[in-house]
């Protein structure tokens, strides 16, 4: 990214100050988008605005042919620098200023801007744009920011017979008369005044279904909002548009009530595109979703629901995020822990997905306390500077753990004052830019509570505290029990004790009829505040077998099991017959895992100990994930072996056992395909599968399930090229495309590492989802010793791939190329790792490097000291 494409904070605050804007007018043609060779699109802005200072500038990442400031024509080449157009001689007296930028936008292929995709089964041409925080510019000019709102009118050209869709309706729609191709021009109805982030622009032959939600008004009227949900032609057999439609009309109706604004955007388009970097985005009236929502394989409970809670989380952002917008990038957290916080709460209270919580307990918070341990952490409200820092902040502090925070703020303040607070806001606020100060008063005025503290300790300070119990026991009874509180703040290295309003949970083993159950008995509300403190409720109960720390979780922290819990939990873990309480305890324990208090083989023996009697999916699936983590980066290499083959023949039994059709089933297969691909002896029964060998009833052998088999074949040279082909032509969609190549690229061979190396490195070789595949397979575990000699040229190639390639992909590339799959030398220090030693010095050599290419290098070598400390505890254990 160009200095003057990183648009700074401080510059941001200087325009904002001088500009008043009033209206933006897009025109786009993508009548060439069905050409590959065309690889630009004309692009018109045309921008109305009144200005206290006579020179600024607009944003625009394209070519530019013209300008014209208020009908006077400017030199484009004397006033674009590649990033910026500037404005010069501008108005000053309170008229307006009209500026015409022409020029012509770059089709994307890494879902930045305005992306297109050909589908390979039917050769059809998708567009649909993606912005935030900063990519509007890559498709017309604009004031690049959040907080300088204006109305917008879409004028699209498309090929005839396509669909265009943006945040409104179209007013109007015409053949044009051309030579060549049919053409279809759409004028779309003015929007309210939104941020540029937020616009949106989806064209193609996409499928659509269609219905409404209605929802009566104050003052008797009734709001009739129009529902669409569109995908590609050739995923239409596979839209389950029904069940989509029914979540949305819930999420619609309750936040109707409760937030007490009526939708505000008009329609509510919910579009499926291809090759997305995100789960959704909030575009007002034009929410855009990944394609994997639509399941072309089977599908289970979790996933479901996972996709629920996306509806519900983007459609928060229609009131919180689109109505009322952060002013600067330092709020980010305001709209998307709220979204995130309203996505589990919407579907708990509105949809049949009443445990969503459960969910968010245990992966949304993983998320959560993996991103605030790690040396890059930051508080809630972070400090953004500029655009490359808030690209990297779209991070778990602001989504989990700002949820997290607001959870606990519902249970401090009330969830009547919260949601009361909540309505005043949007109500004072609506169409325009605030900050968390805004948000403050507001609930400070609804629940009489000063909570400047409040926010300066969970808002202001980064890191995870660790609560734990202490219990002492005398003839059966508690005789006194402690909450202990342990927190430093890992950015100042201050202490940071912060208020809990949260529950403790007394559990007891008994015989509830369906065999030995872990109940609890006795639940404790109390605020923690301190560094102990003590529930003199808990006297003179009976000794529990488990006390835990934060049940029905209510705050946000590292919860360590006592001894005796401990031991509870490694005997009757599966016998906890709350959901949520299981995976509350789950969590802990692999927490401790990754902090290397918990040996990464005890875990794993946990999970297959305990993983069949979890009923919930979502909680399932997330064990077995962690369970091949805990093996590839925590279990030391001398027993890593034996661990990846007890977890590959662990997955079969249970996938073998489990109800046939199940849920549980299908988690344990997809376990397996991936255990697999560290275990060549489990080959057999792979290809077992695939073949129809090995018959397992009930199990589905569908597209994604195949795939993961034929990539757990390759990863083990077990598979041949010609073999991966076939299964190509079997299934030649886009998904099957980008599945064959991250098989091909899993193939154990040091010409094929060497040339997706190239491939990776090569600008605009490939497409975002084809670069996550490549690295997937070039990344196997099991080929450590093939990507050892790419260890040096990573480190040379940083910089290069940080300014040849998209902050997307490079970022991807950062991550995905680091050389983490390591092994610990006994004996000694993980900070003496060559890996280690090399990644210092590279960022000793390079201070001057972009901050954001720091961080991740910075990030990747945390996890790498965890991996190598976790397996030297593991070593020592094994003593």
């Amino acid at each position: 990214m160009s200095t003057t494409a990183n648009l700074t904070r401080t510059e941001a605050r200087e325009r904002s100050a001088h500009l008043h804007l009033s209206e933006y007018r897009v025109r786009l043609d993508l009548t060439g988008a069905t050409d590959p060779a065309r690889a630009t699109f004309p692009s018109t802005t045309r921008v109305r605005f009144t200005a206290t200072t006579p020179t600024t500038f607009l944003d625009f990442l394209g070519e530019v042919s013209a300008v014209v400031v208020n009908d006077r024509p400017v030199d484009a080449a004397s006033v674009y620098d590649g990033a910026r157009v500037r404005l010069d001689g501008l108005r000053t007296d309170g008229s307006d200023n009209v500026v015409i930028v022409e020029g012509a936008g770059h089709y994307s292929r890494t879902g930045e801007g305005l992306h297109r995709f050909v589908d390979p089964v039917d050769e059809q041409a998708y567009l649909y744009t993606q912005y935030e925080p900063a990519d509007a510019r890559r498709v017309f000019a604009t004031f690049e920011q959040p907080d300088l709102k204006a109305s917008f009118v879409f004028e699209v050209l498309a090929p005839a017979g396509w669909e265009v869709l943006s945040n409104r309706a179209p007013e109007q729609v015409a053949d044009v008369a051309v030579q060549g191709p049919a053409v279809r021009r759409w004028r779309f109805a003015p929007t309210e005044r939104m941020s540029t982030y937020l616009t949106a622009v989806v064209a193609g032959p996409y499928h659509q279904a269609a219905g409404e939600w209605s929802a009566a008004l104050p003052g008797g009227e009734t709001l009739t909002v129009p529902l669409r949900v569109w995908c590609r032609a050739s995923l239409a057999e596979h839209l389950d548009a029904d069940r989509i439609l029914e979540v949305t009309r819930q999420g619609l109706g309750f936040y109707h009530r409760e937030f007490a604004f009526p939708y505000p955007w008009g329609k509510y388009d919910q579009v499926f595109v291809p090759e997305y970097n995100l789960g959704a985005m909030e575009n007002p009236g034009c929410v855009t979703f990944t394609e994997s929502y639509v399941f072309r394989s089977a599908a289970t409970r979790a996933q479901y629901q996972a996709r629920a809670n996306t509806i519900l989380h983007e459609m928060a952002h229609m009131w919180f995020g689109d109505l009322v917008t952060p002013r600067w990038w330092d709020d980010l957290w305001l709209k998307e822990s709220f979204a995130d916080y309203m996505g589990a709460h919407a579907s708990v209270a509105a949809t049949e997905f009443t445990d969503a919580w459960t969910a968010f307990a245990n992966r949304r918070k993983a998320w959560a306390y993996t991103q605030d341990q790690l040396p890059t952490t930051h508080p809630v409200v972070a400090d953004i500077p500029d655009l490359e820092a808030a690209k990297q902040n779209f991070d778990g502090i602001t989504y989990a753990k700002g949820a997290s925070v607001l959870k606990q703020l519902v249970a401090y303040v009330g969830p009547d004052a919260f949601f009361a607070g909540a309505r005043a806001y949007f109500a004072e606020h609506a169409y325009a830019s605030t900050t968390l100060t805004d948000l403050l008063a507001a609930l400070e005025a609804t629940s009489g509570r000063d909570l400047t503290a409040w926010a300066r300790l969970w808002l202001q300070t980064a890191g995870t505290a660790t609560l734990a119990a202490r219990c002492t026991v005398q003839d059966g009874e508690i005789v006194e029990l402690v909450v202990t509180q342990d927190g430093t703040d890992p950015v100042t290295g201050e202490e940071v004790l912060r208020p809990h309003r949260l529950a403790v949970g007394l559990y007891h083993l008994e015989d509830d009829g369906d065999g030995l159950a872990l109940v609890r008995s006795h639940r404790l509300e109390a605020d923690v505040d301190g560094a102990a403190t003590e529930l003199t409720a808990a006297a003179g109960l009976p000794a529990p077998d488990l006390v835990l720390v934060n049940d029905d979780d209510l705050t946000y922290a590292k919860v360590r099991l006592d001894p005796a819990g401990l031991e509870t939990a490694r005997a009757h873990l599966g016998a906890l017959r709350d959901g949520l309480a299981r995976s509350l305890v789950w969590s802990a324990l692999w927490n401790a895992t990754r902090d290397a208090l918990l040996p990464a083989g005890e875990y794993v023996d946990l999970v297959l100990r305990h993983g069949p009697a979890e009923s919930d999916s979502a909680v399932l699936a997330g064990l077995t994930v962690n369970a091949r983590t805990a093996v590839e980066d925590y279990a030391p290499a001398a027993e890593r072996g034996a661990r990846r083959a007890e977890l590959a023949e662990g997955a079969w039994q249970r996938l073998t056992a489990a109800e046939p059709g199940s849920d549980a089933q299908l988690v344990w297969a997809r376990a397996f395909a991936a255990a697999a691909a560290v275990v060549p002896g489990a080959g057999g029964r792979a290809r077992g599968l695939l073949d129809g060998a090995e018959r397992v009833a009930g199990l589905p052998l569908d597209p994604e399930l195949r795939w993961s088999l034929w990539r757990a074949l390759a990863a083990t040279g077990s598979a041949s090229r010609a073999e991966l082909d076939a299964e190509l032509e079997r299934d030649p969609t886009a998904d099957g495309v980008t599945q064959h190549l991250a098989a091909v690229s899993s193939l154990p061979a040091a010409a094929v590492k060497a040339a997706d190396w190239d491939t990776l490195l090569r600008p605009g070789g490939l497409t975002n989802d084809h670069v996550d595949a490549t690295i997937a397979g070039f990344a196997q575990p099991a080929h450590r010793e093939l990507t050892a000699p790419y260890a040096e040229p990573y480190f040379a190639a940083l910089r290069r791939i940080w300014t040849e390639h998209s902050i997307e992909i490079a970022s991807r590339l950062v991550r995905g190329l680091y050389p983490h799959h390591q092994d610990a030398a006994e004996g000694t220090v993980a900070e003496a790792h060559p890996a280690v030693r090399r990644t210092t010095g590279w960022l000793e050599a390079n201070e001057d490097a972009p901050a954001a290419l720091r961080r991740l290098v910075v990030e990747a070598r945390d996890h790498l000291l965890r991996s190598l400390r976790a397996q030297l505890a593991g070593a020592r254990a094994l003593r």
